[in-house]
């Protein structure tokens, strides 16, 4: 039987061509760790339960995806195996002799509790990356405490720095946690085969999610260090509070932000705003001035932008070279010109909803081709790719793996 399961070709010169993922991965850490990998070549083979991982559960009837499974699980092969049972361990077992990666972000234990946990696949394959990625780690006091994005986003501090002085702490709007896991997860896998060139041997990696925010916090850690007083929550502005302008202006159709680094920014901005004299105003001539008068620099910026249109003002303050942006809407980001011709975004007809816009990798490897994007795989769609000619079982055992709830 083949070392390889027959998997679609890819472009020969993918640098992760020939690596085996086992992916584990569920709702948005582990699977967009994978699509990392999948997107660099490697086969990701998707294993999940009979049922179904927990995203894919919410799926609408008719469907064989939700819109993030279809984001995070294109370009893989999936099965299903359930490892209650002690033919689904058997089999995993098979697989992981010829893989190169297993990943999964369960709660701490879970697989060792199911009796193929790291010490048991190791042995089985001596050259086996495992990864695993948590919310607290798999060691220490927290170990155990249930872990998704908004509760690690409120126990790693983001909430307690996030939303408007006056408000509640509030969670950032997308799923950032989850995604810095997922990138962090891919890094200590790519760390782990580059030893594994050199020893011949895999390694356990670990991932807390905790510990990939961590560092994302330097402004309100650099203000507390700064004061010794507790973060506030700063809206839009420079969580140190030391920066100004530093906010999200309104605008005749929406909103801009603009954030002044320099002092030469600042003397571009008062120019574009037709108040050139402000740049020499003691109130607003340095940063730390701008800073103390926090209120007043807003408002002379609003009082500019309110008037314009948030394109209007970026193309204004671009050829100032100020920095800028629009506050776009997700569908405004979805149809941006410029990641789709660097082909970042492409447009895919998908089967559960038509032609829909699903991203690449935004890993570049100049010279390394780049891979067409395919839609995710039903449940379970590769069943027969990867036991019948993999593993090279026969048709009449696996519909006794079927019937026996195996796969």
């Amino acid at each position: 039987m083949p070392d390889q399961p027959p998997a679609p070709k890819e472009p020969p010169s993918l640098p992760l061509a020939g690596l085996v993922v086992l992916d584990f991965g569920q709702i948005y850490q582990g699977p967009y760790c994978s699509l990392l990998l999948a997107k660099a070549g490697a086969d990701v083979i998707k294993i999940e339960p009979p049922g179904g991982e927990p995203l894919r559960r919410r799926t609408e009837p008719g469907k064989t995806a939700t819109f993030a499974v279809a984001m995070l699980n294109a370009n893989k092969r999936a099965i299903t195996l359930n490892l209650k049972t002690a033919r689904g361990r058997e089999l995993l077992i098979e697989m992981v002799r010829r893989a190169d990666v297993l990943l999964e972000n369960f709660s701490p234990g879970t697989m060792d509790g199911l009796g193929v946990g790291y010490a048991v696949l190791a042995a089985a394959n001596p050259r086996l990356v495992y990864a695993t990625g948590s919310g607290f780690g798999i060691s220490g006091p927290d170990r155990d405490n249930l872990a998704m994005d908004f509760t690690i986003q409120a126990a790693s501090g983001i909430m307690s720095i996030t939303g408007a002085p006056d408000g509640p702490p509030m969670k950032a709007g997308p799923t950032l946690v989850d995604m810095m896991g997922g990138i962090h997860l891919y890094a200590g896998i790519m760390t782990a085969l580059f030893e594994r060139t050199t020893t011949g041997r895999g390694r356990l990696v670990e991932v807390a999610m905790q510990e990939t925010v961590y560092a994302s916090m330097a402004s309100s850690m650099e203000y507390h260090v700064r004061t010794g007083k507790v973060p506030p929550r700063a809206g839009n502005h420079q969580a140190a509070l030391g920066s100004a302008p530093y906010n999200a202006y309104p605008t005749a159709d929406g909103w801009v932000a603009i954030h002044v680094v320099t002092e030469a920014h600042w003397q571009n901005l008062c120019a574009v705003m037709g108040k050139p004299e402000l740049a020499a105003d003691p109130r607003f001539a340095s940063h730390a001035a701008r800073a103390a008068n926090m209120e007043a620099t807003d408002a002379l910026v609003a009082d500019w932008t309110r008037n314009l249109g948030k394109f209007e003002i970026f193309a204004i303050t671009k050829k100032a070279r100020i920095p800028s942006a629009p506050v776009r809407t997700v569908p405004e980001v979805m149809e941006d010109r410029g990641m789709h011709e660097r082909g970042f975004l492409e447009t895919v007809d998908h089967p559960d909803f038509g032609r829909v816009t699903l991203p690449n990798s935004p890993l570049r490897l100049h010279g390394a081709a780049s891979v067409p994007t395919r839609p995710n795989p039903a449940l379970g769609e590769h069943n027969q790719a990867i036991y019948g000619d993999w593993l090279g079982l026969g048709a009449a055992e696996l519909a006794v793996l079927r019937a026996d709830g195996v796969i």
